[in-house]
């Protein structure tokens, strides 16, 4: 027999059991457990078990834009970061080849490569001391145009011509101690090596002959100048130089003279990289000005005393004939096939014969007519056949430096050593390009030279050399090896 109490404790277990949902639940004999919020509790459920289904898809998507906008900030992060490092590496090294250069020069005096002019007449200040010496001896410099030095004196020879001076003293004018251009040192070892950079080789005997030759042309400059009495009768044409005074140097564009080179060096020292130099298409003299704007007169006067400034001179007619090829034969540019159709329409007499083909362009003989009769006009050159006296104006910028195509890349290099450049400009042209630009070009215009003044008689000749001939001079160039490539005179 069951006992009471122990039969009551079991219903009550049994029905706790069958109740589980609490208030509200279905008894076992159908009847209502207790009243309470089950039926509610039960959509609550249902609704956050939906809610989790939706949040995966929401999480993921979340998670990949914000994958995306992590991505997009490193990118940008990493390359205003390399940006920054390559401003920063450029301004330390000028720092430091600023830094260096003076306390070299301070400390040392004469070792630095630039001395101090402070005993060192001007160009012009020279020149106007040869033109009074020759006045006195009755020379025919009398009146010679130039400023009066202040800087010092310096013997003059008996016949008039300028004095002889090393290259480093030559190089330093204005009265300015150069501080840009850092000292070429010596090895403490004792040994004979010239290299300001270890990195690259440089002979002892190069830059002795580079030193030689620029201190001839620059003296046989001065004195042509003071024969011809035309210092400072050209006023400077500050629109073709680019300087760049954070690293020390004035070029002036000579256009047919290597300038595609040094334009691509100037693009380097602009802060482009040779990769984007290698792949653009822009025109690399747009490039150039962008970095390197034209500067006034006053700016050339006041950056030209101390920078290194030079320009790269070329045989005038080799020049004259890369031109009149790359402009006119042919007639490949909008601008200059207008030209060459005013030169043809105005020069052209003849008719060619039935069967002859037609010159597409002006002929050689008919652009130097064209040249001839432009410049006693009085009329302006192009700056690709404009003469270098007039130009660039030698007679009146006292130039650091005179370079020439014929000994182009180790001019090239001794300017860029004497600027303390070699990190930025040494091997950093492509071989081939630098082999088109500075060899090429220059060879096959010299072959053809004879071919092209064969169609021109000697009258033309003397014409057109009256244009040129002082750059032959100033630059110590023959011109009197044309009169046998031309045809016998004819002055009908």
């Amino acid at each position: 027999m069951f006992h009471k109490s122990t039969f009551l404790k079991g219903a009550g277990v049994a029905a706790t059991a069958l109740c589980p949902g609490g208030a509200g639940s279905i008894g076992p004999a159908g009847g209502a457990c207790s009243t309470g919020t089950s039926g509610g509790s039960m959509g609550e459920k249902q609704r956050l078990r939906k809610m989790h289904l939706l949040l995966p898809p929401v999480k993921q998507l979340l998670t990949k834009r914000r994958c995306y906008l992590c991505i997009k900030i490193a990118v940008l992060v990493v390359v205003f970061g390399l940006y920054f490092m390559l401003l920063l590496r450029e301004s330390m090294s000028a720092l430091t080849g600023s830094s260096s250069s003076s306390s070299s020069s301070s400390s040392s005096g004469s070792s630095a490569p630039f001395a101090s002019s402070s005993s060192m007449p001007s160009f012009a200040a020279l020149a106007s001391r040869a033109g009074l010496t020759k006045q006195a001896g009755g020379g025919k410099l009398d009146g010679l145009h130039g400023r009066g030095g202040k800087h010092g004196s310096n013997a003059v020879g008996a016949e008039g011509r300028l004095p002889r001076l090393p290259l480093k003293m030559m190089a330093a004018v204005g009265g300015k101690q150069r501080h840009q251009f850092p000292p070429q040192q010596q090895p403490s070892d004792g040994s004979n090596h010239s290299t300001l950079n270890p990195v690259y080789e440089y002979s002892d005997e190069m830059n002795a002959a580079a030193e030689t030759d620029f201190n001839e042309r620059r003296m046989m400059l001065w004195n042509v100048c003071a024969d011809h009495r035309i210092v400072g009768k050209y006023p400077p044409n500050a629109w073709e130089f680019f300087i760049s005074p954070g690293h020390g140097i004035a070029w002036c564009n000579i256009f047919k003279a290597a300038s595609s080179t040094w334009m691509y060096y100037f693009n380097i020292l602009g802060g482009y990289s040779v990769q984007y130099l290698q792949r653009t298409k822009a025109s690399p003299i747009d490039l150039a000005r962008k970095r390197f704007p034209r500067p006034t007169a006053n700016e050339l006067n006041d950056y030209i005393s101390n920078t290194i400034s030079f320009l790269i001179v070329r045989e005038p007619f080799e020049r004259l004939l890369s031109a009149y090829r790359n402009k006119l034969e042919g007639c490949r540019n909008k601008y200059y096939k207008l030209l060459g159709e005013q030169i043809v329409k105005k020069f052209r007499k003849a008719h060619p014969l039935k069967g002859a083909k037609t010159p597409h362009g002006p002929t050689f003989r008919e652009f130097l007519q064209f040249l001839v009769s432009h410049y006693r006009s009085g009329g302006r050159f192009d700056e690709h056949w404009s003469p270098v006296y007039s130009f660039c104006t030698p007679c009146s910028i006292n130039f650091t430096l005179i370079a020439k195509m014929e000994t182009f890349q180790r001019d090239s290099e001794y300017i860029i050593r004497q600027a303390g450049l070699e990190t930025l400009l040494l091997n950093k042209m492509p071989r081939y390009k630098a082999r088109w630009i500075t060899n090429r070009s220059a060879s096959d215009t010299r072959n053809l030279i004879p071919r092209y003044f064969a169609q021109i008689d000697e009258k033309l000749l003397t014409d057109v050399l009256e244009i040129y001939q002082l750059d032959f001079e100033l630059f110590g160039y023959n011109s009197t090896k044309y009169y046998s490539y031309v045809q016998s005179p004819d002055y009908g």
